[in-house]
């Protein structure tokens, strides 16, 4: 099985995560790819490849160079929830230039990076995603697998595999078992171009802000009602309007405000709030408590509640304890014929939290693009250059002494 053919038989497996869901990992179909992925794995030639009660995936591929450090390479299984995964309609495209029109019955066209022309594409439909965030990651870290395991004659220190549940969700790293991985250092295999490696992220926090009102009948509401839709879109106004996502970019942080619903009694208002750095990650946080205090001396007591839990952080420091981990992704990355780049990361990897797990761990590209929408792409040249970095990383840590 070729590496797309691999990714067109992960892809088919439906595996968007629920937030909603207190399971782990949160939805059941996760497991079925799991399961497929240890077959998989165990018909590579992954004798330990495993899946355990939560449905993390685990195997190891044997060194041959004992002394060298163990590198483990991490990708997700599952979707997001925003969009279908379900009955995918892969297409190839030999892309040209200009606009794909991915259905013309809908209207559904996007325009590629520039940089794609001349390569292979494969798109959906636009009523799907495709799922290569981050299956595209899976198939790339299996097919490095793959070669390290037909040819024993060259050198390389042990590699261990990681492929998580509910990474989408925040969750991917909540169980995973670091010291049982046995990993000395990480990379997770989960972002877009090949040549950008990610050791900077947001610090990431969820807040949910309940707003309680009183309802009356309107035709004898004056002076009863108090209309929690109201306040909550009071609230809402005053946070900074420049600083919602669709207006900042780079180091700009935002607050999204990523779900609402309600009634005259009960509103809620679901937000995550991000930024690189951390003192105006925590006042951004603040904001929301001003805000909120704010109503509640407004409106009463109990008029808002607002709860605010913590995502993940940004992942530089301890990734930084361990610059190695940069200059070789970086080497190794040249030598597939890109110019390497440091990207700060506008979202979050397991490697954020597995990097203040114990396990430093920056993010590297899968060739894929336009991930989360309806227009999402990989690139068949650029997977296989990412197969390539990964193959070298491998080769330059053989060369290094724990």
């Amino acid at each position: 099985m070729n590496m797309t053919e691999r990714f067109l038989k992960y892809v088919a497996v439906g595996t968007n995560s629920n937030p909603k869901s207190p399971t782990c990992p949160s939805t059941p179909e996760q497991k079925v790819l799991g399961a497929i992925l240890v077959e998989d794995m165990k018909e590579l030639g992954i004798k330990d490849a495993f899946m355990d009660e939560h449905g993390y995936v685990y195997g190891t591929v044997e060194g041959n160079v004992p002394d060298a450090p163990v590198v483990g390479f991490v990708a997700h299984m599952d979707t997001v929830i925003d969009m279908p995964c379900e009955n995918i309609k892969p297409r190839f495209v030999e892309y040209n230039g200009g606009e794909i029109v991915v259905n013309e019955e809908k209207g559904y066209a996007f325009t590629p990076d520039a940089a794609h022309v001349g390569h292979t594409l494969i798109v959906t439909d636009g009523t799907t995603l495709l799922g290569g965030d981050d299956k595209a990651g899976i198939v790339e870290i299996l097919e490095m697998a793959k070669y390290f395991i037909e040819h024993p004659e060259v050198k390389h220190g042990t590699i261990k595999i990681g492929f998580t549940p509910d990474e989408e969700i925040g969750r991917g790293a909540d169980k995973f078992d670091v010291p049982g991985f046995g990993a000395d250092v990480g990379y997770t295999v989960d972002g877009g171009s090949p040549a950008a490696v990610s050791y900077e992220n947001f610090n990431a926090a969820a807040a949910k802000v309940e707003v309680f009102g009183t309802n009356s009948h309107p035709g004898g509401a004056k002076g009863a009602m108090v209309n929690s839709l109201w306040l909550a879109m009071e609230f809402h106004n005053m946070l900074p309007v420049n600083e919602a996502p669709q207006f900042t970019e780079g180091y700009e942080g935002f607050a999204h405000l990523n779900g609402m619903s309600g009634n005259v009694e009960h509103t809620v208002m679901e937000y995550i709030i991000r930024d690189h750095d951390k003192e105006i990650f925590q006042n951004r946080k603040a904001r929301f408590e001003k805000i909120a205090a704010y109503m509640n001396e407004k409106y009463g007591p109990n008029a808002v509640k607002l709860t605010l839990t913590d995502s993940y952080y940004n992942m530089k420091e301890p990734v930084m304890e361990h610059p190695e981990l940069i200059d070789i992704a970086f080497a190794a990355i040249e030598e597939a014929g890109y110019k390497p780049f440091a990207s700060a990361a506008r979202g979050g990897t397991d490697g954020a939290r597995l990097s203040y797990m114990g396990l430093p761990c920056p993010n590297l590209g899968t060739g894929g693009g336009n991930a989360h929408s309806r227009y999402e792409y990989v690139s068949l040249q650029e997977m296989n250059d990412c197969y390539e970095i990964l193959k070298n990383i491998v080769l330059k840590y053989a060369e290094v002494k724990k």
